[in-house]
């Protein structure tokens, strides 16, 4: 047993300080990154916000709205290939959207089936909640043999050491996070996890040095925590529960007291287990929960707050560009962040 005393920060521990801008509008900014990937060498342009690959929120309808803005989707792993070729039948999204595949012999072969009917695709998705295992590790390298030309997301980690070893294995990208998510209950089930704000500046370090990119993945509760992030150094932030509650996501619709919800829950709760899994096996324990959140409308008016927001950032330190956000932050430790006396 060991204790690292070092300070580890969230989103909530710090705010950006202002610098001094010459910039006279909020549009004046461009939130557009271009990336050329690691291993894949492809080419990507656009706004670098991932709509999670959960199945609340990594729908076909939620990549059709985000694509728009040129934002990114990482589809759910448990669409049919049937569901897939109509999809790709009337939609040319390709540069934003991903298949999202688990490990499991069953995954890989869906993925296959999914690659071979729409070699177009250019993104994959290798999801896990716990990215330090051996067998992990050995089936991105069998995914970057089978496909040398695809962009390779694979996660999830927190130290950068992993970020290194992965990114050696073929990962163009890897996701960061273990427990911060809004229904992910992780950190309580197992005491495992790490600040996500301390977490993204660790690991963007460890793979810039290598040429690759990371997404920071869960914690992010208002527009301002995405800003951090990227101020923190991630190149692509994953939303859950700010992309929940919409008429594009996912989960059941319940009307409450003649109100109407949308149900959201974590991919390792129980009740995704129930849907896809025919419940939670004697060897394991949920690590999610269901939430019902207040149903939202459309997603449109969600992210122009956000991109909103994050352009209001930029002018905030002098930034004009998204890439220029991280050289422009300075954090400052806090422990307050805003007024609450209206909060309900």
């Amino acid at each position: 047993m060991r204790i690292e005393s070092g300070i580890k920060l969230g989103f909530k521990d710090v705010m950006i300080r202002p610098k001094r801008s010459t910039l006279k509008s909020r549009s004046e900014v461009s939130l557009n990154r271009d990336f050329t990937f690691l291993h894949s060498k492809i080419p990507w342009s656009g706004v670098p916000i991932m709509a999670a690959n959960m199945d609340t929120v990594g729908t076909f309808e939620m990549a059709k709205a985000l694509a728009e803005h040129r934002v990114f989707t990482a589809i759910h792993k448990h669409y049919s290939l049937d569901a897939w070729n109509h999809f790709m039948q009337s939609n040319n999204i390709c540069d934003y959207i991903a298949v999202s595949t688990g490990i499991s012999d069953k995954d890989s072969e869906k993925t296959a089936a999914i690659f071979k009917q729409h070699p177009q695709l250019k993104f994959i998705c290798i999801d896990v909640a716990n990215g330090y295992s051996e067998r992990f590790v050995n089936f991105v390298k069998k995914m970057r043999e089978k496909y040398p030309d695809k962009v390779i997301i694979a996660g999830n980690v927190v130290t950068g050491e992993m970020v290194e070893e992965l990114l050696l294995a073929g990962a163009d990208i890897v996701k960061v996070g273990i427990g911060p998510g809004s229904v992910c209950t992780t950190r309580v089930k197992t005491g495992v996890g790490y600040p996500q704000l301390s977490a993204i500046i660790e690991c963007a370090d460890a793979a810039h040095g290598l040429g690759g990119q990371i997404v920071s993945d869960g914690g992010c509760k208002v527009p301002g925590d995405i800003a951090k992030a990227f101020g923190g150094g991630a190149d692509f932030v994953m939303l859950g529960g700010m992309l929940a509650g919409h008429e594009e996501s996912g989960g059941n619709s319940i009307e409450i007291d003649g109100k109407k919800y949308k149900q959201f829950y974590g991919m390792s709760s129980e009740t995704a287990m129930n849907i896809h899994a025919g419940g939670v096996a004697n060897y394991r324990a949920s690590e999610g929960k269901t939430v019902e959140i207040h149903y939202r409308g459309t997603v449109q008016n969600t992210i122009k707050d956000i991109l909103g927001g994050l352009r209001s950032t930029c002018t905030y330190v002098g930034a004009n560009r998204l890439k220029e956000l991280t050289k422009r932050t300075t954090f400052i430790r806090v422990q307050e962040q805003h007024n609450q006396v209206f909060s309900k």
